[in-house]
């Protein structure tokens, strides 16, 4: 089973690839992703994956039934969207769409799980279930007022008919050694919520502040403030924490106190605990300063994604199908991360194992040396992206296996 999976991944190394590219130069922003979607249906038609449907408006679904197709069921997902990012990088395959780029790898990820569709595909008289292949659109976010392309998928009874026992799914890292899969258990991204604040005090002249009450100031005092509740309140030994005021708007002349100043934000936190107390000492915080210096603070915390938390039972039931895969020196356990995925939407249900596979060229020596994900410059070593798609591909082969 080893070297058939090996095989049919190495044969589509250049299809993939070719995927990969299509997607990238034709990007397409959260819940936008109708030719996306159209291309990807056309690629499974093409692979003879005739049980498939669309779903969260350009999401789409397909499933492979193997020998004893109720026995167990296992999902994969990869996710479509890309960013409102323009694109600096000259390339061949440059994003043709103003102002849109796959800057995150998403569109590697469509192009890796479309590999995987083809292998199980052809083999699908030896595989011992059923497999759900979930392309998920808007996991950068969703538009305003909508809720995002994971959690939508959840509402919808994407892990339904049939009940999904277990999921995968992993995100490509421009930073990380090309080829190497990294993991972490338990909570492995954070949780992201979005912090506004408005500061409102009493306007007056710049001349004389005495006769006001000052928005600006009082907002200083704030951000200053909620410094202290990762270095004082969070028990970091347990869990990081991060608190980032990211915007703050206030004023029209120089020497106008305003009446009003507006923050924003975003809350990183990796427990349900934690991410409580972080809530309650912003608001603490921000309320009292406020109330002290004769202002009133209106604080809104908008809940974004839960952790991304790694089943652990399930993590070491399946990393040595990693190591046997890849090599055990190349599976390699890593930190937290302090970014955001809706993959832990589907973790919520039921266990899940989310990893990250490297794409730093050669040349690049560190992640220091090569563009952020999020960036203009964003970029990916393309020759190991069959890594990806013989680790899930054994991860569901193994995980039927095994008891």
């Amino acid at each position: 089973m080893i070297n058939k999976i090996k095989d049919l991944a190495s044969n589509l190394h250049e299809e993939i690839r070719t995927i990969r590219r299509h997607i990238h130069q034709n990007p397409e922003l959260s819940f936008q992703e109708f030719n996306t979607q159209n291309y990807v249906w056309q690629q499974l038609e093409d692979a003879g994956i005739a049980n498939k449907q669309k779903i969260a408006n350009t999401g789409i679904v397909a499933i492979i039934e193997g020998k004893n197709p109720a026995k167990r069921i296992v999902a994969l997902r990869g996710d479509m969207d890309a960013l409102p990012i323009i694109e600096a990088n000259d390339v061949p395959y440059k994003s043709k769409n103003d102002g849109v780029m796959h800057a995150c790898g998403h569109d590697s990820h469509t192009a890796i799980l479309m590999g995987v569709a083809e292998v199980l595909s052809g083999m699908k008289k030896d595989l011992k279930g059923t497999v759900k292949f979930i392309f998920q659109p808007a996991e950068e976010g969703p538009p305003f007022g909508e809720v995002g392309g994971a959690e939508q998928m959840v509402k919808e009874g994407v892990l339904e008919n049939p009940k999904v026992e277990a999921i995968f799914g992993l995100h490509i890292s421009a930073g990380s050694e090309n080829g190497v899969i990294e993991y972490k258990p338990g909570a492995t991204m954070a949780a992201v919520d979005q912090l506004d604040i408005v500061v409102k005090g009493k306007q007056a002249h710049g001349a004389n502040p005495w006769l006001g009450v000052d928005p600006i100031v009082t907002s200083s005092q704030i951000i200053t403030g909620l410094q202290t509740i990762v270095s004082r309140n969070v028990n970091i030994t347990e869990d990081p924490a991060i608190v980032t005021v990211g915007a703050i708007h206030g004023g029209i002349r120089q020497n106008i106190i305003p009446e009003s100043v507006k923050m924003i934000g975003t809350i990183r936190t990796f427990g349900v605990e934690q991410r409580e107390l972080v809530h309650k000492r912003i608001k603490e915080i921000a309320t009292n300063i406020a109330e002290s210096a004769g202002a009133k603070a209106d604080v809104t915390i908008g809940t974004g994604y839960p952790v991304t938390f790694n089943n652990v039972a399930l993590v070491e039931k399946m990393l040595p199908t990693l190591q046997a895969v890849n090599g055990k020196e190349r599976v390699r356990q890593i930190p937290a991360h302090t970014g955001a995925e809706d993959f832990s939407f589907f973790q919520q249900k039921v266990p899940g194992f989310f990893f990250f596979l490297g794409a730093r060229p050669a040349d690049k020596k560190s992640a220091t040396e090569v563009a952020a994900h999020h960036t203009p410059d964003f970029y990916l070593e393309e020759s190991e992206f069959q890594v990806g798609v013989k680790a899930l591909s054994h991860l569901v082969v193994d995980y039927f296996e095994k008891k």
